[in-house]
């Protein structure tokens, strides 16, 4: 039987609506590498997901966010796992979010910036990444080709 991996992602906005892409380094064992989607985390051990989120905030942005409402969730079959990974909206309530960051402990973004165009995450959905796609229907924007 699989690992189950549980998951979080923050779809952080700014005060015009815009939301924070971080795009993934370059690593040839990761599917999404060098894509932009949604800062994301494993949970660890008993950690809640308000806990993880802050987390997100801290480790891989520099910022403290606040956790807002639930944009949805969803369960896959990663090959080596199965992943079930929600997605929150969020708010940057202290900082700038730079990245990476100097945490070696998890992995690092290799960008980020503020968008309004919902096409640059459809390279990752396409790919596979559950918090782009939750995101995209969330909004009714499909990016299947």
């Amino acid at each position: 039987m699989k690992p189950n991996k549980e998951a979080v992602s923050l779809i952080i906005t700014d005060d015009t609506g815009k939301f924070l892409a971080v795009k993934r380094a370059d690593d040839p064992n990761d599917d999404l590498a060098g894509v932009w989607g949604f800062p994301a985390v494993t949970l660890q051990g008993d950690e809640t997901h308000p806990d993880a989120a802050l987390r997100v905030g801290r480790q891989k942005l520099g910022v403290e966010i606040e956790l807002g409402e639930k944009v949805g969730d969803s369960t896959h079959d990663r090959g080596r796992h199965v992943l079930h990974l929600t997605d929150y909206k969020a708010r940057i309530v202290d900082g700038i979010p730079q990245v990476p960051q100097s945490d070696v402990y998890v992995s690092q973004y290799a960008d980020c910036k503020y968008s309004d165009d919902p096409t640059l995450l459809f390279e990752a959905a396409r790919k596979g990444s559950q918090c782009t796609q939750l995101y995209l229907a969330s909004i009714g924007t499909d990016w299947r080709e």
